[in-house]
């Protein structure tokens, strides 16, 4: 009897974890990764649960790992747009009506797994940018923060992290990220007040790199942008970034040391071969990624 007992609890449990992959495989993608057939060496990775303003979901969340996996080795992509596919809407950061269904555990996980997401978002080898055409709080100003460079739309009116006024801290990195960016003065005013800045306000204090023309989208300001970075050696580009990323933590005698190392292997790519025959030749290179 027991055993008959067990066997069917874990059929029942098996049916349930099926079932709920089921459903995931099933659901429409909560992120996804697009190449830009019009935009050569252009990728996006767009954020696509508009009911929400892509509030960041358990299912979001999994497809963003996903999607950073295939992107990482992916030599189509020369520079990555994280962008929402809604108009009007960035990421309002996580989302707080199912994190109170969640357990403690639970929420332990997914917080890891955030860490994780956003540190995958930062180590991608390929120049990454945020196109921010909404709000951005929280968790999405986070996910932001883990991208190269970030361009704000005109109209943008809610950029930043309100977590000291909802009894926490921003746990994703943003204490981290933004002291980094802007210096401890400004990171700590950001955060202490919890305020909400601007387009043009985040711009000034250097939280975003680039606020676009009034009448047009931060999408559209962010592809001007990746089309002119993805005219440069993909190579060169994926070098330099790797050398600016350690900049930060090493001293400059052992930065200098890890920039020569970046820079020797170039000196015998294809890429570089060809850089010399156009500029011979006067004409626009036509890089490989080789």
């Amino acid at each position: 009897m027991l055993l008959t007992t067990v066997r069917s609890s874990l059929r029942a449990r098996s049916f349930i974890r099926l079932s709920t992959w089921r459903s995931l495989s099933t659901a429409t993608p909560e992120a996804h990764l697009q190449h830009l057939e019009k935009h050569p060496g252009v990728t996006c990775l767009s954020l696509n649960r508009p009911h929400t303003k892509n509030a960041i979901s358990v299912q979001l969340l999994q497809e963003l790992h996903q999607c950073l996996d295939d992107v990482q080795f992916d030599n189509r992509a020369r520079v990555l747009i994280l962008r929402s596919t809604t108009p009007g809407s960035f990421c309002a950061g996580a989302d707080l009506a199912e994190r109170r269904t969640m357990t403690p555990m639970q929420v332990n996980k997914f917080l890891l797994d955030l860490r994780s997401a956003l540190s995958k978002l930062e180590n991608l080898p390929m120049p990454t940018i945020a196109a921010i055409d909404g709000p951005a709080l929280g968790g999405g100003l986070e996910l932001a923060l883990a991208c190269d460079l970030r361009v704000a739309g005109h109209s943008v009116s809610k950029i930043g992290l309100p977590e000291t006024r909802l009894g926490i801290i921003p746990g994703a990195g943003g204490t981290q990220r933004v002291t980094r960016l802007l210096g401890l003065s400004k990171a700590k005013d950001l955060i202490f007040t919890a305020r909400m800045l601007s387009a043009t306000e985040a711009l000034q204090c250097g939280l975003v790199d680039y606020v676009s023309a009034e009448g047009s989208t931060a999408y559209d300001r962010a592809l001007q942008l990746a089309g002119t970075i993805a005219e440069n050696a993909p190579l060169a580009l994926r070098a330099a970034k790797q050398a600016i990323s350690r900049a930060p933590e090493l001293a400059l005698e052992s930065g200098l040391d890890f920039e020569r190392a970046s820079y020797e292997p170039l000196l015998k790519s294809l890429d570089r071969l060809e850089a010399l025959e156009a500029f011979k030749e006067k004409r626009r290179p036509v890089f490989r990624g080789e």
